[in-house]
C-alpha cells in the first residue's frame, strides 16, 4: 500500500481535569499515563498526540480513549491528516522550531 498525505492520520487529545482532590489528581495522572502507554506523546502538558499509520487505526485509539475518559473533566480528540499536520508551526518563544520528523512506517511485501 502507498503512503499517502491524506490517508496518514494524527490525532490530539486535549483535555483540562480537575485535580482538587486526591482522587482527582490520581484520575489525571492515570489518563495522561495510559495516553503515553497508547502512543502518545506530550506536546504540552495538557495536548498529547499520535500518529496513525490510517483511518482504521486512528477509530481503534480514539474508541480506546473513550473507555480511559476520567468521571470528570473536559476532554477533546482531534484527528488531522498527515497533509494537515504537515503545516503545523511550532514555536518556543519567537524562534521557530523544526517540525517533528515522521515516524517510521512498516511495509509489508
Amino acid at each position: 500500500m502507498e503512503l499517502n498525505g491524506y490517508r496518514i492520520m494524527w490525532l490530539f487529545v486535549f483535555f483540562d481535569l480537575p485535580t482538587d482532590t486526591a482522587k482527582d489528581r490520581r484520575n489525571a495522572a492515570g489518563f495522561r499515563k495510559n495516553l503515553l502507554k497508547d502512543g502518545f506523546t506530550m506536546m504540552q502538558y495538557s495536548v498529547y498526540m499520535r500518529h496513525c499509520a490510517s483511518s482504521e487505526s486512528a477509530d481503534v485509539h480514539e474508541k480506546r480513549i473513550k473507555r480511559l475518559l476520567p468521571p470528570l473533566g473536559k476532554v477533546s480528540v482531534l484527528r488531522i491528516t498527515d497533509k494537515q499536520f504537515g503545516n503545523i508551526m511550532n514555536f518556543w518563544g519567537k524562534a521557530e522550531l523544526p517540525k517533528e520528523p515522521l515516524p517510521t512506517q512498516l511495509e509489508l511485501f
